[in-house]
C-alpha cells in the first residue's frame, strides 16, 4: 500500500504499485525511491512516515520526516534549505553512532524538506510503560544506555531539545536503547518556516529554561531525568510538580511498597534541578556518580556491615536505643542504603517490661497492651491521645512544633521505650530521629525511607500498620499539625535529645 504524504489529501491510502495519488494527484514516491507506506506520527515541526526503498532489491525499510512550511517566500525557502543541507552534515555525523538512527537522505522536493532515516524496529519506552512501571535496575541501565550517548551529540555541539520515552526505541535486534527525532525542527523554527508558536520539545519534559528559549547540554539531561521518573510511576510529568516551590513530589508516586536507594534519588533529584547551577551540567559527571554509586552498591554486597545492638539498661529494665551510628563510624546515607530491614533493625534481647513513667499521671497501660498485641493501628492511635493528655489537650488534638518541646520527657521516653521493646527495635521515635539523621535531615529522604507521605500531614493513606513495614515506619505521624509540619521532625529529635541528655546518668 502506498500513502500519500501531500498534508492536503483527504484520502491518502493508494494501491502499492501507485505513481501518483488516486485523489489529489500527488507524487507517491520521493525521490523516485522512498514508497512511504504508513503514518508513523506527527508534531509541531511535521509527520514522520514508515517507507520502502525500492532502490535496494531487499526492499528495507526507512523513516520519513517531513517538514511542514506555513510561509511561501521563496527567499525564506532558499534560506531554509541552504541552512537544513548544512544541519544535513551534522545529522549524518551523528548516525555513525550505533544509537543513533543512520541518516540516508535529506532533500527538498515539491517545495517541502524531508529527511530519510533508517528505521529502528521495536517499541518506544512509551509503549513499554504502558505496560508497566520500571524499577531501579531498569533505570540504572536506562542512565548508563542512554547518557554516553547524549555526551557523544553534546560533543558535536547538538543538543536533542526532545527527550521523552516517545523519542527512546528499544531495538528488537539488540535491546540497545536507540535515541530518535533530533530537533533538526529549532535550525527550520529560526528560519521561520514552520507554524507559528511552534514549541520544539514536550511540554511535559522540557526544562525551564528551554521554554524561555534558552537551552544547554543540562536542558537534555533534565528531560532524561524527567522520562526516569514517569517511567516509574507512569504519572504524567506535570501532576509530579509542585509549581508553587519549584520542586518535584516524585517519590509520593511510585507504586506501593516501592523504594529505591539512596544514591539514585540523589541522581535524579540533581538531574530535576529547576536552576541550571544546581543541576548536572554534562552527561559525564553523571556517570561519574553513577560509577560511584554503582561501586559503593558492589562493596556493599562483598562487605555486609553488622548491625549495632541497643544496651540494655538494667536499673530501670528499660531497652533503649544505644546508637545506629557511633563517633568513629557514623552511618552515612550511602552505607545506611546497605542495610537490610532485619539489618538496621534493632536487635531487642530484653525480655522485661519496659518502665512506664509519665510527669503528667497519664496511665499507659492500654498501649502497652496494643502493642503486646501486636494491635499497631490501635497502638498508633492511642500513642496520639497519650501525647495529648501529657500535654492537657483534648484527644485528637493536632500538635504543633512548639508543642513538640513542651512534651514531658518522662512521657516521651515511655511511648518510645514501648514502641522500641514491642517491635522489637523497628518502631518507635527514636528510630525515626537515628534514620532521620543518618540522611543529613532530609525530610524527602527520610520519607522515602520509612515510606512515608511527602505531603498532607494529617493523611494515613500509605501508612502500614504491620511488623513487616519499612523500619521507623511507626508512630505515624497522625498527631503532627501547624503550617509547618514538615519540620516536626526537627523538634522532636531536638526533644529526644534534650530528654536524653537530662536522663544521662552524671559523673
Amino acid at each position: 500500500m502506498s500513502y500519500c504524504i501531500n498534508p492536503e489529501c483527504q484520502n491518502p491510502q493508494n494501491c502499492n504499485t501507485a505513481k501518483f495519488c488516486l485523489n489529489c494527484g500527488f507524487n507517491l514516491l520521493l525521490r523516485q525511491r522512498y514508497r512511504p507506506i504508513q503514518l508513523l506520527g506527527r508534531g509541531g515541526f511535521g509527520k514522520t512516515f514508515l517507507a520502502i526503498d525500492e532502490d535496494l532489491p531487499s526492499q528495507s525499510r526507512c523513516a520519513v520526516k517531513q517538514f511542514h512550511f506555513y510561509d511561501s517566500d521563496p527567499e525564506i525557502f532558499n534560506k531554509a534549505v541552504e541552512l537544513f543541507r548544512q544541519e544535513a552534515v551534522r545529522l549524518d555525523e551523528l548516525g555513525k553512532h550505533p544509537q543513533i538512527p543512520t541518516l540516508l537522505a535529506g532533500f527538498e522536493q515539491e517545495g517541502r524538506i524531508y529527511l530519510v532515516q533508517e528505521f529502528i524496529d521495536g517499541p518506544t519506552l512509551k509503549q513499554e510503560l504502558d505496560k508497566s512501571v520500571y524499577d531501579e535496575d531498569q533505570i540504572w541501565q536506562l542512565l548508563q544506555d542512554l547518557l554516553p550517548v547524549l555526551q557523544f551529540i553534546h560533543d558535536k555541539r547538538v543538543i536533542h531539545r526532545d527527550i521523552k520515552p516517545e523519542n527512546i526505541i528499544r531495538r528488537q535486534s539488540d535491546n540497545k536503547l536507540v535515541l530518535i527525532d533530533f530537533g533538526i525542527a529549532k535550525l527550520l523554527t529560526d528560519s521561520a518556516i514552520l507554524r507559528p508558536a511552534t514549541l520544539i520539545g514536550s511540554q511535559d519534559y522540557v526544562a525551564p529554561e528551554q521554554m524561555r528559549g534558552k537551552v544547554f547540554p543540562a536542558s537534555d539531561l533534565y528531560s532524561l531525568g524527567v522520562t526516569c521518573i514517569r517511567l516509574m510511576t507512569q504519572v504524567p510529568p506535570l501532576n509530579m510538580y509542585d509549581c508553587n516551590n519549584e520542586c518535584w513530589w516524585w517519590r509520593e508516586f511510585l507504586p506501593k511498597g516501592t523504594s529505591i536507594s539512596d544514591e539514585l534519588g540523589e541522581i535524579l533529584d540533581k538531574l530535576l534541578q529547576t536552576r541550571l547551577t544546581q543541576r548536572y551540567s554534562f552527561a559525564t559527571d553523571v556517570l561519574q556518580d553513577i560509577q560511584a554509586a554503582l561501586d559503593i552498591r558492589h562493596q556493599n554486597l562483598l562487605s555486609p556491615k553488622t548491625p549495632i545492638a541497643p544496651t540494655l539498661s538494667n536499673s530501670n529494665n528499660s531497652t533503649e536505643l544505644s546508637a545506629l551510628q557511633t563517633p568513629d563510624s557514623p552511618i552515612s546515607p550511602t552505607n545506611a542504603v546497605a542495610y537490610s530491614a532485619e539489618t538496621f533493625c534493632l536487635s531487642v534481647t530484653s525480655n522485661l517490661d519496659p518502665t512506664m513513667i509519665s510527669g503528667r499521671g497519664v496511665d499507659y497501660t492500654k498501649l502497652r497492651d496494643f502493642l503486646s498485641n501486636k494491635k499497631w493501628k490501635e497502638a498508633d492511635r492511642e500513642t496520639w491521645t497519650l501525647m495529648c493528655q501529657s500535654l492537657s489537650q483534648q484527644p485528637g488534638t493536632q500538635l504543633e512544633i512548639s508543642q513538640i518541646y513542651q512534651l514531658p520527657c518522662e512521657d516521651l521516653q515511655t511511648v518510645d521505650r514501648l514502641w522500641l521493646h514491642y517491635s522489637q527495635g523497628r518502631f518507635g521515635f527514636s528510630v525515626q530521629k537515628q534514620i532521620y539523621e543518618s540522611v543529613k535531615r532530609d525530610y524527602i529522604r527520610f520519607c522515602d525511607r520509612v515510606n512515608w507521605q511527602t505531603y498532607n500531614s494529617t493523611t494515613l493513606g500509605q501508612v502500614k500498620f504491620t511488623q513487616q513495614a519499612p523500619i521507623g515506619h511507626l508512630p505515624s505521624r497522625s498527631w503532627v499539625g501547624g503550617i509547618q509540619w514538615l519540620r516536626h521532625l526537627d523538634a522532636l529529635s531536638a526533644k529526644l535529645t534534650e530528654c536524653d541528655n537530662n536522663t544521662a546518668p552524671k559523673l
